[in-house]
């Protein structure tokens, strides 16, 4: 009883220290009313390639990273140069120059959002090939309902090109600032059940890729695949690693409309809604509360065209914020995850889905204003956003896009990956066993809005989904400072290898951190029909990578072991020096899946 009640002393204690700490955070906040400024005098997003020399045929000395400024193993990728073509025949001699050299290369689009190293070519030496330029529409066939773009083309414009022809693409991405050749190498998708599914991949009926080629066909070469090439299915998903995409032909729909209604509800009976969502609703998703015991439902079905409504989303993640409201936001974080303060950080991690819900996820029913559900809009207006994507013109960074790193701000990890549609009920259930154990363990992932969740149909694709799906994706907190120590990090990092390892989930191509791709490529059934065709279309591996090597199982591992690599999730904790000893960090099973190994207080 008296432990009991020091406990009971113990809480109301750090429940009034966090409510004078949550009162002194709103007294500073308060005058950075800007922290919402109107989206003027913004600077455009950071571009991954950064060179210091040039030459004659593009720039030199440079250096290669993501939108976010960091890969997971936090090294930066250099090339010793970077070529912009513009057409398709100078993308040919950009590959030929390099299979000429017997060099290496690596495709890197403007905006960059793979947290992998997927744009990195190998070694110091290699060539960067941008698909800035290559983003013009080659043709509209209105009639048979086909949309032909250059693989450097962003998705917005993309669904805008199409909705202009009365066109729509069925399905994407949320984020709209993806080129269509990034999308595509990593298997970008949305979310459905419905028909060949949310995958942009399953919508391509051709393409023409720039493949090496030997010398007595002048180094490089364009295949020209249609729908019935036996290799379509390796390169719609192609992780980069089969040369440069030039073209995409897409079959799209005649455009519709779609009505969105947010539904909140107790999490009691998720484990067994989540694998029936989505063949209730087209376009439906979910994003779980697991401290809040709370469920998201996401209704989102296609409706008659002639159906009245012309919302829109803007989704309030993908907006432009002032740069003293991301950076104080960020010194918040920073300072909740370094104080032992679980009270104040659970408290303040229902604020971001209050606000979000509270403006109804960036939706609108007229492009203005929202005034109740559903909001029913034209496809193109719906189905992705990213307006922090615009240059309103100002020469000064007073507002970007929340993760830009020239802000220092918010720096995170990314986590995704795919659990059977079969399996997911149980997995959720063993994830439910662990929050009850702690659940304001989970306070950390709300903070970043949660457990998402979207479906994903099995796919032709060999490196696409091998079975019907539910993606889960995750973000959490990630210090600028190497081996810092995230609060409850053997939480999250039980429940991605349970994910992993007990339900055979797959990583996200374009997402996780090192140790999730460890022997990933062994749960794709055709991956030997991708490595034939690799070997076929670059024999002498020129768009390979250590990391693309690593990733597919050709040679070498994706988990980097060394002292404190399980800090990172660079590797899988197999002894107490892969945590931080000397600061109280040790090895040990998990809570629920005990086959994981986490770093642990002790």
């Amino acid at each position: 009883m008296p432990r009991a009640r020091n406990r009971r002393d113990a809480d109301a204690h750090e429940t009034k220290f966090a409510m004078g700490v949550l009162f002194l955070i709103a007294c500073l906040l308060v005058p950075a009313a800007i922290y919402l400024l109107p989206a003027n005098n913004n600077t455009p997003p950071w571009e991954p390639i950064t060179c210091t020399g040039g030459n004659a045929n593009g720039e030199s000395n440079c250096t290669v990273t993501n939108s976010y400024g960091s890969f997971p193993d936090r090294t930066v990728c250099r090339a010793a140069a970077a070529v912009y073509p513009q057409t398709e025949k100078e993308l040919v001699a950009a590959v030929a120059a390099v299979a000429a050299a017997k060099g290496k290369a690596k495709v890197a689009t403007r905006h960059s959002h793979s947290f992998t190293k997927l744009a990195c070519p190998g070694g110091r030496d290699g060539t960067v090939i941008s698909t800035r330029w290559l983003n013009r529409t080659v043709r509209v066939d209105v009639g048979r309902r086909l949309l032909t773009v250059e693989g450097g083309m962003v998705l917005r414009d993309l669904v805008r090109v199409a909705a202009e022809a009365g066109l729509a693409l069925p399905h994407s991405p949320y984020w709209s600032g993806l080129t269509v050749g990034g999308l595509l190498a990593t298997g970008a998708h949305g979310s459905s059940l419905w028909g060949k599914g949310s995958a942009v991949h399953e919508y391509v009926v051709g393409m023409r890729i720039v493949t090496p080629a030997p010398a007595s066909q002048g180094f490089a070469v364009v295949r020209e695949l249609g729908a019935d090439h036996p290799d379509l299915d390796a390169t719609k998903v192609s992780l980069g690693v089969l040369g440069v995409i030039s073209q995409v032909t897409l079959a799209l729909q005649p455009m519709f409309k779609r009505s969105v209604t947010f539904v909140t509800r107790d999490d009691s009976d998720m484990a067994e809604t989540v694998s029936v969502w989505g063949h209730l609703h087209e376009f439906g998703d979910m994003t779980w509360l697991p401290y809040q015991r709370k469920v998201v439902y996401r209704q989102d079905d296609r409706v008659d065209v002639a159906t009245g409504g012309d919302g829109h989303n803007d989704f309030l993640g993908f907006r432009f914020y002032s740069k003293p409201g991301v950076m104080a936001a960020r010194l918040l974080d920073t300072w909740l995850e370094e104080k032992d303060v679980d009270t104040a950080r659970c408290l303040m991690a229902r604020l971001p889905m209050w606000k979000v819900q509270r403006e109804a996820y960036g939706f609108s029913n007229d492009g203005v204003s929202f005034t109740g559900y559903p909001v029913v809009g034209f496809q193109h207006r719906i189905q992705a956003s990213g307006s922090c994507l615009d240059d309103g013109g100002g020469g000064l960074l007073l507002s970007a896009c929340t993760w830009d790193p020239r802000l220092r701000g918010g720096l995170f990890y990314s986590s995704g990956f795919s659990v059977g549609l079969s399996k997911v009920a149980a997995f959720v259930a063993d994830v439910q066993r662990l929050r009850d154990i702690n659940p304001r363990a989970f306070c950390g992932l709300e903070g970043k809005l949660g457990v998402f969740m979207r479906y994903v149909k099995a796919s032709s694709a060999f490196l696409g989904k091998p079975e019907d799906s539910v993606d889960l994706d995750i973000v959490y907190y990630r210090s600028h400072v190497e081996g810092t120590l995230r609060r409850h990090a053997d939480v999250v990092d039980e429940m991605e290898q349970m994910a992993l390892h007990k339900y055979g989930a797959i990583p996200h191509w374009g997402k996780n951190r090192n140790f999730a791709f460890d022997g990933a490529i062994d749960k794709y059934p055709r991956a030997h029909e991708f490595l034939r065709v690799k070997n076929t279309y670059d024999p002498d591996g020129i768009f390979s990578s250590e990391w693309s090597d690593q990733v597919l199982g050709v040679k070498g591992s994706p988990s980097i072991v060394r002292d404190g690599c399980a800090i990172e999730g660079l590797c899988v904790c197999s002894g107490d020096s892969h945590c931080m000893p000397d600061k109280g960090y040790f090895c040990r099973p998990g809570k629920v899946y005990k086959e994981a190994r986490v770093c642990v207080r002790v």
